[in-house]
């Protein structure tokens, strides 16, 4: 598959190769000192109740937050470790026989758990509700975590956490608690709760795979009944009752709905559930259903993906729960229009979605993505560049390795209102790149726009760069930065190095410019405000900081003699005004 050759190391320069691993050390350990705040959600509370993100069909609550007579760990900032990999950085061990209780902030019928459990191992949570055994255990696994990636240079064992998920059987108000009781050692990270509506009923004239054989208990292969039904459906909608199908096979769709009762309900179990090899011409719908996956390790060559390929001109995905993939959606060809609205991509190996070149068009928003293995939102410009697509109101947590959100070439590419946190090693929040990883490459081009978003704890070490990655990234990486880049209304909090930072990661000294910042607001920051470490320029407006670490700036452009990088400070900055005056070391963070 295609995404060998994107999916390659970060490599960069460094300084010096002792001081660089020595300040990497000490920054790593300095992290561990960082104060995490108490959190008691990951989502908006409600609807609508921050200006960035999704808006989602539940409510998460920290287990750090709970009642618990487990122990808490973090907050951890180490590449590594189960803590640094939790939401807020922060997490609850129980041991056999200890608990965990939330109380609800709202009604909720449903839940969903984040959780990490010893190599090799299982468990279960058995489940109390109102102090009531509901009778229901959520089975614990270690089979989809532990992670490791050999090809991507810097990177360690990762990925500890997964997901499990039970319908509660009852309905709970808010107030009402849910205890989760271990039966063995098990680290509790975050829960969703959820109150989800009963399953819905087949439109008229649908197609059913169960009329094609397909077989509910997933005992049976039902892949050439869900062909079948595609078949027959003849541009229509095929129906995917109640039920929980296996699909070993790829399936091919062209003009054609695939619907389910609910993401609860309709599940279908597949690790290469939609194979294109070549674009769809008509309209794809992939709707209201759940695909888990069965990918335990990333393998490159293999297509283990949601969806591989075109789905087509005007197409929607809406309403899925997709789980245990290496991708969720690879997209390649024309998906010109294509709308990802409303979904829940989780514990994918590597990335989240990606369009790979040739995506014009395409609003990818209001997904919630959470424990990716690379980038959870990527826009890649190979063969041909991305154009006129939108990453907008998406909320992200914890990608394990690379970024939240990444750009890597395109033309008049939007990046608004989304809510990430929780990045770690070799990822910043938003990264803003010209590394191409493979030919022919397309860097950025026209204006890139950047706005309204929200990054909490991002920003991470580089362990083959020696230091760290600001939270904001621009980098020129293969070639200088040709476009306008616009970054309006930026939130950064509690970031654990820099808020901006301007670089060429490949060490060659490429230039950024063009680039305008106009309005952010730094709510800590370990280190600086802005990281600038390659010739350039950029203006900045209206930038107001408190909590900043060591200074307010770092200027200290690579190579040695490259060039120099101008900061046009305009009007309403506040906070940041020191600039560090040792080139020769990294400032700790504080």
């Amino acid at each position: 598959m295609r995404v060998t050759a994107r999916q390659h190391p970060q490599r960069r320069y460094v300084r010096n190769t002792s001081v660089a691993a020595a300040t990497a050390v000490a920054l790593a350990a300095t992290c561990l000192a960082l104060a995490a705040p108490a959190a008691t959600a990951t989502a908006p509370a409600a609807p609508h109740a921050a200006a960035a993100g999704a808006t989602l069909p539940f409510t998460s609550v920290e287990a750090e937050s709970a009642t618990t007579d487990g122990r808490t760990i973090g907050p951890d900032y180490t590449q590594g470790t189960v803590a640094s990999e939790a939401s807020g950085r922060r997490a609850v061990e129980l041991a056999a026989g200890q608990s965990v209780e939330f109380t609800l902030p709202r009604a909720a019928n449903a839940v969903n758990v984040s959780y990490s459990v010893p190599d090799g191992q299982t468990g279960t949570l058995a489940v109390y509700a109102g102090g009531q055994d509901t009778g229901k255990k959520i089975a614990l696994t270690s089979k989809y975590s532990y992670i490791d990636t050999s090809s991507i240079a810097g990177s360690k064992t990762h990925h500890f956490f997964d997901d499990a998920r039970t319908l509660l059987g009852r309905d709970l108000a808010a107030g009402d608690t849910v205890k989760l009781v271990a039966d063995s050692a098990v680290t509790v990270d975050v829960a969703d709760f959820e109150q989800v509506a009963p399953a819905a009923d087949a439109p008229a004239g649908a197609v059913s795979v169960a009329d094609h054989g397909a077989d509910p208990t997933g005992a049976a292969d039902s892949t050439q009944a869900f062909r079948d039904a595609i078949a027959a459906a003849e541009g229509g909608t095929v129906w995917i009752p109640p039920g929980d199908y296996r699909v070993d096979g790829p399936l091919p769709v062209d003009d054609v709905t695939l619907l389910g009762a609910g993401d609860w309900y309709s599940v279908v179990h597949s690790s290469h559930f939609i194979d294109q090899g070549s674009p769809a011409t008509g309209r794809v719908g992939l709707k209201n259903f759940a695909v888990f996956g069965e990918v335990t390790e990333r393998n490159d060559s293999s297509p283990d993906n949601f969806v591989n390929g075109s789905l087509g001109p005007g197409s929607t995905v809406s309403g899925m729960w997709v789980q245990h993939e290496k991708v969720g959606l690879w997209l390649t060809g024309d998906n010109d229009g294509l709308v990802v609205e409303g979904n829940r991509i989780l514990d994918t190996t590597a990335d989240g979605l990606n369009l790979n070149g040739s995506a014009h068009d395409v609003r990818v928003s209001d997904n919630f993505l959470r424990n990716q293995g690379d980038d959870s939102l990527a826009m890649w410009s190979l063969n041909a560049p991305d154009t006129g697509s939108t990453f907008s109101s998406n909320t992200i947590s914890q990608p394990n390795l690379a970024n939240g959100i990444a750009i890597y070439g395109g033309t008049d590419i939007t990046v608004k209102d989304n809510l990430v946190q929780d990045t770690n090693a070799l990822g910043s929040g938003i990264a803003i790149s010209n590394q191409k990883f493979a030919d022919p490459f397309f860097p950025l081009a026209g204006t890139i726009t950047v706005s309204g978003n929200t990054l909490v704890r991002t920003g991470a070490i580089n362990p083959n760069w020696g230091h760290p990655m600001g939270a904001l990234r621009v980098d020129a990486y293969d070639s200088d930065i040709g476009a306008t880049v616009d970054i309006t209304d930026t939130t950064f909090t509690d970031s654990p190095y820099s808020a901006f930072e301007f670089v060429s990661g490949g060490g060659t000294g490429k230039q950024v410019k063009n680039v305008a910042v106009d309005g952010a607001t730094v709510d800590g920051a370990g280190t600086v405000v802005v990281q600038a470490e390659t010739p350039g320029s950029a203006s900045v407006s209206d930038v107001r900081a408190t909590g900043v670490g060591a200074a307010g700036v770092y200027n200290c452009p690579f190579p040695q003699g490259s060039g120099t990088f101008t900061l046009n400070q305009g009007s309403g900055n506040s906070g940041w005004d020191t600039t560090w005056d040792d080139c020769s070391a990294w400032p700790q963070p504080k």
